[in-house]
């Protein structure tokens, strides 16, 4: 309101040709005010450019990923192996069926390397890793993990957030040379965890078909903001559930992976609506068959790790059908195919990455910039 009042002084100003230089100081005061006032948010940007009257400004309210896919958007079809490749093994340039992964503004990948029962680092252009949790064998200690599903970085207190499966447990890692973690949510067994902005921490679980919300240090039982109503494939209810997204207004969505479907529950919702597939198991553009991992974008279109059709799928909001964005040419170890992709993720460029399981590597799918 501010910014469109003093637009309309300016403009009569300059229309009667009448304002003197007390009058532009006066204009300049109040851009500066409004300058520092939109200064505040984290998700606006102010562009300033400089005119022989005043200073003009320009408010673009945008989100800090994905700010720039659109529906249009594209991806080149053959992938580029980012982390592993190199068959089925421990070694540090190899991985063991991969679940999950996390990446930092830094292209930085952190892998969880599941059955090889450790989380890997994998920088940006490196041909091998650096194991940064786990990788002392199979067992509970808290320099162990057992079956680690999911990993990602809480930037606030500098450490990673690992799903432990078979430990049923939620570990906290650190990244300054952390030799071993601490359990901070244990009775869960979890394929997907995910942290708002807020930082709470939202964490599937397999067992109970639901999804809680805790903040971190907080010794309760958590919130259920998902499920929670048995197993079932009704509009409240999951059926073993594996990735986890949520957006910037804290709606929760949630690959339903044993109804085939993919949920968003709104804050607070009773009920979840369908965002992707709910037509059944199958292979059609309507069809998902296990979904794993999800992302949303800042349009709301929701990116799904289509296991079993071995293929990434969008799903554009209110859509009926996907659309296949990579992968979708059979099983296989080419450059254009995938092999139980379990989870999907884009870095500060779009770039799409992805966890193919089967094929024991990372693929990296470059934004098509034509």
């Amino acid at each position: 309101k501010k910014l469109n009042d003093l637009t309309k002084q300016l403009r009569e100003g300059r229309e009667d040709d009448d304002f003197v230089e007390i009058d532009l100081q006066q204009w300049n005061q109040q851009l500066t005010q409004i300058n520092e006032e939109l200064m505040k948010p984290t998700n606006i940007k102010v562009k300033q450019s400089s005119t022989p009257l005043i200073t003009m400004i320009n408010v673009e309210i945008v989100d800090e990923e994905m700010s720039n896919i659109s529906a249009n958007t594209k991806w080149i079809q053959n992938g580029v192996t980012v982390a592993g490749g190199h068959g089925n093994g421990n070694r540090l340039n190899q991985l063991n069926n991969p679940i999950n992964m996390f990446i930092d503004g830094n292209q930085t990948i952190y892998v969880a390397d599941t059955y090889n029962h450790r989380v890997v680092e994998w920088k940006k252009c490196a041909t091998t890793g650096q194991i940064v949790a786990g990788g002392n064998g199979e067992g509970n200690q808290n320099d162990q993990l057992l079956v680690p599903t999911s990993v990602v970085v809480d930037e606030k207190t500098d450490s990673l957030i690992i799903s432990n499966y078979d430990n049923r447990r939620i570990m906290q890692w650190s990244r300054q040379n952390g030799t071993s973690g601490q359990p901070i949510i244990s009775n869960v067994r979890s394929y997907g965890i995910a942290m708002d902005s807020e930082g709470y921490l939202y964490v599937s679980d397999w067992d109970k078909s639901e999804v809680r919300r805790w903040k971190i240090g907080d010794k309760s039982a958590g919130e259920v903001v998902a499920g929670g109503n048995g197993i079932g494939n009704r509009l409240d209810q999951l059926s073993s559930p594996c990735g986890v997204f949520v957006d910037k207004n804290q709606s929760v969505y949630v690959a339903d992976y044993g109804n085939h479907r993919v949920m968003k529950w709104m804050r607070n919702a009773r009920e979840a609506i369908v965002v992707a597939g709910g037509q059944g198991q199958g292979s059609s553009l309507s069809q998902l068959s296990g979904p794993y991992g999800i992302v949303v974008d800042q349009l709301g279109s929701v990116y799904v790790a289509d296991q079993y059709n071995h293929r990434i799928m969008r799903w554009c909001v209110g859509s009926q059908e996907g659309n296949v964005i990579v992968g979708g040419n059979g099983q296989g170890q080419g450059t254009n195919q995938l092999t139980c992709p379990m989870s999907v993720s884009f870095d500060e460029e779009n770039n799409l990455y992805v966890t193919d399981f089967s094929n024991n590597r990372i693929q990296k799918f470059n934004v098509d910039v034509k």
